[in-house]
């Protein structure tokens, strides 16, 4: 064999030498003090590892992307705020610049969340946690532009802001229109590029899905000449009820007069059109007890930091529906719903089983306990054997009084192990030992006495 091949069959046989040592209790009372402390404190060790490893929070992983960065910002706001607060779940904010970026990201399962419109998300991977806000669809002409309704748009270029992402609304929009058949085309454009492909007339509306912020509305007012005399218009989605029949990420909205502007009011009265959410999702393999702290934790986050980022005042709960487009995460679902699990409901089995095992772990202490305390000693010294080499003594006397100092010695041994088995230190076997001894030298007393008797009786006769 190979050196290594010895050393593990040393170290084999060693541990069997100690099992075969504690098992026999030939170890001296130091070193089974000194084995069991050391198992004591190797258990309780292992005990902190693992308090520690399933008390530590759990860190995942959020992909975020957004034009003007602000989901990013805000997502690591909120990150920072729960580990501040020490949350049982803290963030990992992945920025990727842009929401289909991030939408793909968490689709090659490279990250556990993403915040995603309802349309782009992966819906075989994706469980929705929050509403984080709504996109609204608007159509968005310039001031003083004939186009009032759908109609107006035959034959007209609509720019689109962010055209990857709204591919689905753009096909929605244009199959319930017939748009094609008209020869509306849309054309991808960036925020910057807008305001000079309306003044060269390369576009004559803009088609954008933006939530309705204060920030966002006046990033779309800016849009369009400050000094014009006329507002912007807004084009109205009348089929908005018969796309989202079809189309379930989408559902009508009656956008409320004087949205855009008060005086005059933009709309200048509530204005049909459509509306997506973008959820916060979360991968369906996710444990429920995760999401649940999650979900609380956003919350609670919300709840400070809504006055430094308004749009986190329009986080609310998703559907709680069977049939919800994208489903809500059962462990979202039982914070929103109440039936969040109690301490035993978690852990009834683990309390009973763990009831059991606590009994057998207080028989296994006291067995330790036993176990370093009893006193072995030599063979030579174990009452049994004292009172067994008392026999030699007994067939060796010549008179009653040798035989009365033999009968002291029995009784102070039977005294001492009396006390100490009173107090628990005599094991069962060494007393029914001591009780077959104390019968024998009792039997042969008698006889001893009985022939010191016979012999003192011939010496009178004689």
């Amino acid at each position: 064999m190979e050196r290594e091949q010895y050393q593990q069959v040393a170290i084999v046989a060693g541990a069997l030498a100690v099992i075969v040592a504690l098992m026999s209790g030939r170890l001296p009372r130091w070193l089974r003090i000194v084995l069991v402390l050391s198992l004591g404190i190797l258990g309780a060790g292992a005990g902190l590892f693992e308090y520690r490893y399933f008390t530590q929070p759990t860190t995942l992983t959020i992909a975020t992307g957004s034009l003007d960065g602000d989901v990013p910002r805000i997502m690591s706001a909120i990150a920072a705020r729960m580990a501040s607060t020490n949350a049982p779940v803290r963030l990992k904010v992945v920025d990727k610049a842009t929401a289909q970026e991030a939408a793909k990201e968490f689709a090659a399962g490279k990250v556990d969340l993403t915040i995603a419109r309802a349309d782009t998300v992966d819906l075989s991977l994706a469980r929705t946690v929050l509403t984080v806000t709504h996109g609204v669809v608007l159509i968005v002409v310039p001031p003083a532009s004939p186009i009032e309704d759908m109609d107006g748009l035959k034959g007209k270029t609509v720019g689109v802001i962010a055209g990857d992402t709204n591919r689905q609304v753009i096909a929605a929009v244009t199959k319930e229109y017939a748009l094609e058949s008209v020869k509306v085309n849309f054309k991808d454009l960036t925020l910057t590029e807008v305001p000079q492909a309306f003044q060269t007339r390369q576009i004559q509306a803009l088609l954008v899905v933006m939530p309705l912020s204060e920030k966002y509305i006046t990033m779309l007012r800016e849009i369009f000449p400050r000094n014009a005399k006329a507002p912007l218009g807004l084009v109205p989605i009348e089929s908005a009820g018969a796309i989202e029949a079809v189309s379930p990420p989408y559902k009508s909205y009656e956008l409320p007069k004087g949205t855009l502007r008060g005086s005059p009011p933009v709309p200048d009265d509530d204005l049909t059109t459509l509306r997506v959410p973008f959820y916060l999702v979360a991968n369906k393999n996710l444990s429920d007890d995760v999401v649940a702290g999650l979900t609380k934790s956003m919350m609670e986050a919300r709840r400070d930091l809504a006055g430094e980022y308004p749009l986190l005042a329009q986080i609310t709960s998703p559907s709680t529906d069977k049939d919800a487009y994208v489903p809500i995460h059962p462990g979202a679902a039982a914070v929103f719903d109440g039936d969040e699990k109690t301490v035993f409901d978690k852990y009834g089995d683990q309390f009973f089983y763990g009831s059991m095992l606590l009994g057998t772990m207080m028989s296994i202490l006291a067995a330790i306990w036993k176990f370093m305390t009893r006193d072995i000693g030599k063979p030579d010294e174990r009452p049994s054997m004292r009172l067994y080499a008392l026999v030699g003594k007994i067939n060796e006397v010549k008179s009653e009084a040798e035989l009365a100092t033999i009968e002291q010695q029995i009784d102070e041994i039977l005294k001492d192990e009396l006390e100490k088995c009173s107090a628990g230190k005599v094991e069962p076997g060494e007393m029914g030992a001591i009780s077959l001894a104390s019968q024998r030298l009792q039997y042969l007393m008698a006889q001893r006495r009985l022939t010191l008797n016979g012999t003192s009786s011939t010496l009178l006769r004689a």
